[in-house]
């Protein structure tokens, strides 16, 4: 994972400064913009491994790089958002990105979060071939084709993202098995992080509005009370 390359996209200086010095003290090529028109460019041009990329942003914001960003690449992205702007996290993760952090954080939390990501992308781009493209998943009406990357529910084709893709392979995987949104977070997005679980239930909610005909009373995937989801068999 050293020499991996990261682009920081922030437009406030004293921090950008701050997270380039760390990043490079830990081995990183990094490089960095301080407004969304350069990031997409240097997003394009330099073909980074992850992106951190704040939300608020001149030219145009971190929800509307990330939209872009995610037409054209699959590259980790971990939003940077204002502690007290819950929208902005929701509004992150709807955009594509794997992951967000909020201001103010810990530089340790933030570089093992940067490692562990980088991690699961290089374990996701060695696992082999056949693995990768094995035989579809089929459990009570939805049919995934890792292949092809597609999902139907009762032979409708339903477009979903990359996290929720891989959230639902991980749940259908298990069918009639508890995990814990621990578990599905170390899983999913690589990493293990007590009490930071609002990612988990956001990509749940958005997959039951996606597969459930009524998604306020789930038959795929159920909340197991103060534990985790299970995808029912």
């Amino acid at each position: 994972m050293e020499n991996s390359r990261i682009l920081i996209v922030e437009d406030d200086a004293t921090l950008l400064r701050v997270l380039e010095y760390n990043l490079a003290n830990e081995g990183y090529q990094v490089i960095t913009a301080i407004d969304g028109a350069r990031a997409l460019d240097l997003a394009k041009n330099q073909n980074p491994d992850l992106i951190l990329l704040d939300v608020m942003l001149p030219e145009i914001d971190g929800i509307e790089v990330c939209h872009r960003l995610r037409r054209i690449m699959s590259v980790p992205i971990i939003m940077l958002t204002a502690k007290s702007e819950e929208e902005d996290k929701v509004m992150g993760l709807e955009a594509g990105a794997d992951d967000y952090v909020t201001k103010p954080f810990g530089m340790k939390e933030l570089l093992a979060r940067v490692k562990a990501m980088l991690r699961r992308a290089i374990k996701l781009d060695e696992r082999p071939t056949r693995e990768r493209e094995s035989s579809a998943l089929h459990v009570g009406g939805i049919e995934i084709d890792r292949a092809r990357h597609e999902v139907k529910v009762r032979d409708t084709i339903i477009e979903l993202g990359p996290k929720e893709f891989d959230l639902l392979s991980l749940l259908m995987e298990n069918a009639g098995q508890v995990l814990t949104r621990n578990q599905i977070l170390e899983k999913i997005w690589g990493y293990e992080y007590e009490g930071d679980t609002r990612t988990v239930d956001v990509h749940v909610r958005w997959l039951r509005q996606k597969l459930e005909s009524d998604p306020a009373n789930p038959n795929y995937i159920i909340t197991v009370r103060n534990i985790g989801y299970k995808f029912k068999e």
